[in-house]
């Protein structure tokens, strides 16, 4: 008797089966039998009647090894190792110099590298081999193997395998599954003339039910008993989630945002921070100066309070730095190192209003990329300027704030910022441990006074990329930007 709950697909595909009922079916025999252009809707009705018993499924995984992005590189420009060696057997000198200028800096490196793994050696800076024959013969079968992909892991050699499984983007491994079907005993008695296809209703909405076609249908049987799937919901980045959580406190606590753009003048990004212009991280391995604009027009009036401070001290009782100070310097064009650039500027534009203002946004540095620092991070800043603000004050506020993050315990100890004075570093206790999470302090004269600012201004600072390590427990900053969708999904709501 066949099940009346079978689906179309599956009944088209029993009775093609029915035809030959001892053949081992393969996919394409199907396709060809059942009229189909998907190979998908073959797969899930082989699955169907499988699972009712009709048929056995036989499934044969095959790996093949294809050429990556590299080695298809390798093979249309040549391998570096075949194109060094062609330089080694034609130059009349080959030595380091020589190569450092024939081949590029970034293949020169590896290169050296390549060679000395052939067998060839260097001798005061020249380079030398004792057998080359044995150094062509084995480019030769580099080349070859490289020549042959794509080929099915079992055909190709394993030696040279393992070779370019160790070079980056050099071969890939693609597993492609081949199915077949058999009819059972059970599917061999079914009557081929019982396998009508006919109109199965899967969902019964509200247009079925208004008309009479639903008295005439069948309806497909559903085993309300089996586990139903998880459905897979959107959900905010972790990264964002703890940025709209620090947004939220801020909030609570009567703090106002503050959103502006990434290109700024060296003169707001430092010179107003009483940061000397030749400190060391003006030069160009940590800030991205940039060729477009490259200079951005400055008040003049506000150069000169700045290079007044910076050479003297102005009228703040400080020395100042003393040297020269340069326009051209505070007008060339960056991305802003910290958000500090921000809300100095905002000071600026309301010196004697009181406020409470802070920013969650990126800054760009130019770090080199490892398990700790990113060349574009975001920073959470905050600043309170208003009579009779004080050290005691800021430290509270710190407190609160980061007891709200859910770290109650906090502590405070002396440091040093260009900026600010006094200055403090701020770290909370986390697994038993005092972590350092940002800096802190009171704005000095040089930076206030030229700027109109009458009332003290306390700002603290400090990086969410590392206080996103902390809350997801993380030991690499770069988990946060790799687009993994288990751990995303696996992720606790913050």
């Amino acid at each position: 008797m066949v099940d009346d709950n079978l689906v179309n697909t599956e009944r088209r595909m029993l009775k093609a089966m029915l035809a030959d009922s001892s053949k081992v079916w393969s996919l394409s025999d199907i396709l060809t039998a059942c009229d189909w252009q998907d190979q998908a809707i073959a797969v899930g009705a082989g699955l169907g009647i499988a699972e009712k018993g009709y048929a056995e499924v036989s499934e044969t995984v095959t790996t093949e090894v294809k050429l990556g992005a590299q080695g298809q590189l390798a093979l249309s420009e040549g391998l570096l190792e075949a194109r060094l060696w062609d330089w080694f057997k034609s130059t009349s000198e080959p030595s380091m110099a020589n190569l450092q200028e024939s081949f590029e800096r970034h293949e020169a490196g590896p290169g050296i590298g390549l060679l000395k793994k052939l067998g060839v050696t260097m001798d005061g800076g020249s380079f030398n081999c004792a057998n080359e024959s044995d150094v062509t013969e084995t480019i030769s079968a580099r080349q070859g193997f490289l020549s042959k992909l794509p080929a099915v892991i079992s055909e190709v050699d394993d030696d040279l395998l393992n070779h370019f499984k160790n070079r980056r983007n050099f071969v890939e491994f693609v597993d492609t599954t081949t199915r077949t079907w058999m009819l059972t005993a059970e599917g061999a008695q079914l009557d081929s003339s019982s396998l009508i296809e006919t109109t199965m209703i899967n969902e019964i909405t509200p247009e079925l039910l208004q008309s009479e076609a639903w008295k005439d249908a069948d309806y497909r049987r559903f085993d309300v008993t089996l586990e139903s799937a998880t459905p897979r919901t959107g959900r905010s980045h972790p990264m964002q989630s703890l940025i709209e959580r620090i947004r939220h406190i801020f909030l609570e606590m009567g703090f106002s945002e503050i959103v502006e753009d990434y290109v700024q003048t060296a003169g707001w990004n430092m010179d107003a921070l009483f940061i000397p212009q030749d400190h060391p991280a003006r030069e160009m391995q940590d800030t991205f100066y940039l060729d477009n604009p490259q200079t951005i027009p400055l008040p003049e009036d506000v150069m000169e309070k700045w290079s007044d401070i910076h050479r003297t001290g102005g009228d703040t009782g400080s020395t100042g730095w003393g040297g020269e100070f340069s326009k051209e310097t505070s007008q060339k064009g960056l991305l802003r190192t910290h958000t500090t650039v921000n809300t100095i500027q905002y000071l600026a534009d309301n010196p004697n209003q009181p406020c409470r203002m802070f920013a969650v946004d990126r800054v760009f540095r130019k770090e080199a990329i490892d398990r700790t620092h990113l060349p574009e991070f975001h920073q959470i800043e905050g600043i309170i300027m208003e009579e009779g603000a004080n050290l005691q004050m800021l430290v509270t506020t710190l407190k609160t704030f980061y007891a709200k993050m859910g770290y109650p315990e906090v502590r405070v100890r002396p440091a040093y910022f260009p900026y600010t004075e006094p200055s403090l570093e701020i770290e909370v206790k986390w697994r038993g441990k005092w972590l350092e999470l940002g800096g802190a302090g009171i704005f000095r004269p040089e930076v206030t006074e030229p700027l109109g600012i009458k009332h003290p201004v306390l700002a603290w600072g400090m990086g969410l990329e590392r206080l996103a390590m902390l809350v997801l427990g993380l030991d690499d900053i770069r988990q946060l930007y790799i687009s993994d969708l288990e751990w995303l999904r696996n992720q606790p709501l913050i």
